[in-house]
């Protein structure tokens, strides 16, 4: 299969069919369909490096189903992160992805996208929104704003929320670097 690498098969990425993948790449492949049911966007990338792949799989699987924040604060930090890196894929998946699985308003989801003011009923998801606003902002999260986090989300929460942030600031950088475009769909695989 030669392809121009400008025009890849997801975005600029051009990926490899699974039945041409070698077995150290395979492996990974299947880890990552083992924890998350499929191989979704960046993962299709991160696949050109085996050992990352193994090694951040289990990361995005933490999230399906063990974190300690809920579908739709995942989501609220994920529009937020999408929307910030201005990430085509992520921030159309995830549109829906915060409908359709967080049960947001598609309002909220649209604020959270494009930057603009949002306002929760739940005081949860509104600290999740102040915070990881904040944060993406790179502004000084106050004393006050760090303290409603804790006393509603824990330590572990505020973890969770740093480390999603991380790591989807590097799903949309990704996503970003290959240009990804909104409606793409890859290799059927």
């Amino acid at each position: 299969m030669s392809r121009d690498p400008e025009l890849g098969t997801f975005g600029r990425f051009v990926e490899t069919p699974v039945e041409q993948m070698d077995a150290v790449t395979r492996a990974a492949y299947d880890l990552t369909r083992e924890l998350l049911g499929l191989v979704p966007g960046p993962h299709r990338i991160w696949l050109a490096n085996p050992t990352l792949a193994e090694t951040i799989a289990p990361v995005g699987a933490y999230f399906q189903d063990r974190s300690t924040l809920t579908k739709a604060e995942i989501e609220i930090a994920s529009c937020v992160v999408a929307g910030r890196w201005r990430a085509s894929y992520a921030t159309s998946e995830h549109e829906r992805i915060g409908e359709d699985v967080g049960g947001l308003d598609p309002r909220e989801v649209q604020a959270l996208i494009t930057g603009l003011p949002a306002a929760f009923d739940d005081v949860r998801q509104q600290v999740v929104y102040e915070l990881a606003s904040t944060l993406l902002a790179a502004r000084v999260v106050p004393l006050g704003l760090f303290r409603r986090a804790r006393d509603l989300l824990g330590d572990a929460g505020i973890v969770d929320m740093t480390v999603l942030l991380g790591w989807f600031t590097a799903v949309s950088l990704t996503l970003t670097a290959y240009d990804v475009p909104s409606d793409a769909t890859g290799l059927d695989q």
